[in-house]
């Protein structure tokens, strides 16, 4: 489960060769996991598609030291959190696609509101340890890397059609060929569900499209271009105590509304320089589009307060109670060029990564106040109109250089990172303008040693870094605010190998050593939210990987497998002189941080016979708090309170009928029907229910 090829009818051109990464940014790439100095993963189409995920979340547990939390059922906005570290909005994790930032606004607001089907991808790169420092800004959790088809040699072509419970709906069409020095591969996928709640209504179209040019035997470009919609009728906020108790999956706003348009390209010029050197380039941009309607940014807010004066209260939340538009655009360009170079002879070698990159984006951020629920347009009551005109920019420049000394079977791997970025905050409806500046030297250094040819351990230390988001550090009158960057020094050692045959292993022991951690308040999100300094943190535990194939050890035909992840986060908590965000009188030095379960893990066992797949999956998340204070006893508005740990049981088989390309499947998820609560930061978010579905996959 460790560095796995792509399998499948539509992946035999996503294998990360030489000669097809030529014009592709990777993180780890074709040196593999096993050379790699730190905890990475690299996952496979063949592995997580035999649990029939449903969304990204499904694919990440299966890297340990995630830990990925749902929120609306069909992994639209992820939540990702790497090793004790908050996952709200995947802000403390660095999102790439073929190297290039997935998110909107990486250096000025590193939130996540959209996440593409995880079908379009042909393979998925997990790096924790030193090396992340190539890719930045964020240094402090890990880099996720979502790794997209080349054209097949060949025409080739899947559908995918789906149906089940909570009206869930899919199908996923994929096709490509090679036409001489021109490979094309395109995919469009679609899906429809109601969601986890009452009143929602979840839709969404992806468009992908990527072409490869060979210019001659060493060069090539790569164009990529994607398209993205959600139409959804999704509420922002969580419920109260009341609410939950009442109906855990009901929502009281029907009228709320959601709708995101994201337009992306890529142009990479990848060039064998020689045999020892590789220049690529790439430049990217990417437009980003978000109408979200709602009554409430969360549970402390409901439509009866000063907000809303004309409402009445929740009573009259159909009829006269008004609304908010939280309206935003975003910019995104940048360009990139790295040269990768080896040198030295059989004693003594290495291997270079040096390379720039400049990028800019560009925020424009509205609120726009409506009279009645199904508002679209400013009002013109009490506290209704135009309550925001912001424009936000961030412009940045980095340089990093990292260098692999190899002593046979030691090798030492040094790095550098510097970044420097400028923020600048516009008030259009006052005039105020202000700017700020950070910069940030980032050192890392990674060993591993080959301990025979089954066994490597590896070790390393590096800065973490997170940038301030542009409202962190410039106030909306144009001031400077007193909230640095995230600053952490972050330590691991740990081993991996295979101590028999089929049989693979991965320990690690993990400290990252906060000197400045960035923590939402207990209201996060919304009205009333804040961003705090927590100050000095600790976070160190281990995590691990184990997984058997009957196939590999044994040689039998029907391989039984079995395989499990576990992340043990044994200490997150506040250190120094630290008082609570929702009290400032009582302290919370020792308490534990919110959101950092201290055990979450995943098992699965099953049977392949090449014909016949079936699979079952337990996973489990350990109890957390919501709150600094450590709350047991829930608050009236849901956001305090301690979260119960839970165990959550899937089910998947598939059919692939006999001298045909037709595979059908059948899965189960959440099969007892089990309802615990996984969020409380906007008010009480619960699981998934249980949810069963049928499908057909036909390749041609």
């Amino acid at each position: 489960m460790f560095a796995a090829a792509s399998a499948g009818a539509l992946s035999a051109g996503a294998a990360r060769a030489d000669d097809a990464a030529l014009s592709e940014l990777v993180v780890i790439g074709e040196r593999g996991v096993a050379e790699t100095p730190g905890a990475a993963t690299v996952l496979s189409p063949a592995e997580y598609e035999r649990s029939q995920p449903l969304t990204i979340n499904d694919v990440l547990r299966r890297v340990p030291g995630i830990f990925p939390r749902s929120e609306e059922g069909l992994g639209l906005r992820p939540n990702i959190g790497f090793r004790g570290l908050n996952p709200t909005r995947s802000s403390e994790v660095l999102l790439l696609e073929d190297g290039v930032p997935l998110t909107y606004a990486p250096y000025g607001d590193n939130a996540s509101y959209y996440h593409p089907p995880i079908e379009r991808f042909s393979g998925v790169e997990v790096l924790k340890g030193s090396g992340q420092i190539v890719f930045g800004p964020h240094t402090v959790g890990g880099v996720v890397n979502y790794l997209t088809p080349r054209p097949p040699a060949e025409a080739q072509g899947r559908l995918i059609v789906r149906a089940g419970e909570r009206d869930t709906q899919e199908v996923v069409l994929q096709a490509g060929d090679t036409f001489g020095p021109l490979g094309l591969f395109g995919g469009f996928a679609a899906r429809h569900s109601a969601g986890v709640r009452a009143n929602h209504d979840l839709n969404y179209a992806d468009l992908f499209l990527k072409a490869v040019y060979t210019l001659s035997p060493d060069q090539e470009l790569t164009l990529k271009l994607t398209s993205y919609h959600e139409d959804s009728r999704v509420s922002y906020s969580g419920l109260t105590q009341a609410e939950f108790l009442a109906d855990p999956r009901g929502n009281p706003f029907k009228n709320d509304s959601f709708e995101l348009w994201r337009h992306g390209g890529a142009l990479a010029h990848g060039w064998r320089i020689s045999d020892r050197a590789r220049l690529t380039t790439v430049a990217y941009a990417a437009t980003f589009e978000r109408d979200w309607w709602r009554q409430s940014s969360n549970s402390g807010q409901r439509p009866n307060d000063a907000s809303d004066p004309a409402c009445g209260g929740m009573a009259n939340v159909d009829t006269t109670c008004g609304n908010e538009g939280r309206l935003r655009q975003y910019y995104m360009f940048g360009l990139e060029s790295r040269l990768d170079l080896s040198w030295g002879g059989e004693a003594f070698a290495g291997q270079l990564t040096t390379g720039a990159r400049v990028h800019a984006e560009n925020q424009e951020r509205f609120q726009f106040n409506g009279d009645r629920p199904n508002s679209r347009t400013p009002g013109t009551g009490v506290n209704a109109g135009v309550r925001e005109q912001n424009v936000r920019e961030a412009r940045a420049v980095s340089a990093f250089v990292q260098n692999t000394f190899d002593f046979g079977a030691l090798a030492v791997t040094p790095g550098l990172r510097f970044e420097t970025i400028e923020f600048d905050r516009s008030n259009k409806l006052t005039g105020r303008r202000g700017s700020e500046d950070v910069s940030e030297w980032i050192p890392g250094l990674g060993v591993s040693w080959t301990v025979g040819p089954e066994w490597t351990l590896f070790g390393g230390v590096h800065r973490g870094f997170s940038p301030p988001r542009v409202e962190d550090v410039v106030t909306d009158a144009g001031g400077s605010v007193e909230l640095d960057a995230e600053r952490s020094v972050n330590w691991e050692l740990g081993m991996r190998g295979a101590p028999a045959p089929g049989v693979r292993l991965e320990l690690t022991a993990f400290r990252m050593e906060f000197e400045n951690q960035i923590i939402p308040a207990s209201l996060a999100g919304g009205v009333g939210a804040t961003v705090t300094s927590a100050g000095e943190t600790l976070h160190q535990g281990l995590e691990g990987a184990v997984s058997f194939s009957s196939k590999e050890a044994l040689g039998t035909s029907i391989d039984w497998y079995a395989d499990a992840t576990f992340t043990w986060v044994e200490t997150a908590e506040f250190r120094g002189r630290r008082f609570s965000s929702i009290n400032n009188t009582r302290p919370v030095t020792g308490n534990r941080l919110p959101y950092a379960p201290e055990w979450v893990g995943r098992f699965a066992a099953g049977f392949d016979t090449g014909q016949i797949q079936a699979e079952l999956e337990a996973v489990y998340t350990g109890e957390m708090f919501a709150d600094d204070l450590n709350t047991i006893t829930p608050s009236a508005n849901g956001q305090q309170g301690l979260i119960a740990d839970a165990w959550q049981w899937n089910l998947a088989a598939a059919w692939r009928i006999p001298n045909t390309p037709v595979k059908l499947m059948a899965s189960v998820r959440n099969l007892a029907d089990e309802t615990f609560i996984v969020d409380r930061s906007r008010g009480i978010l619960v699981n998934e229910p249980r949810m069963a579905q049928v499908g057909l996959q036909l390749d041609f």
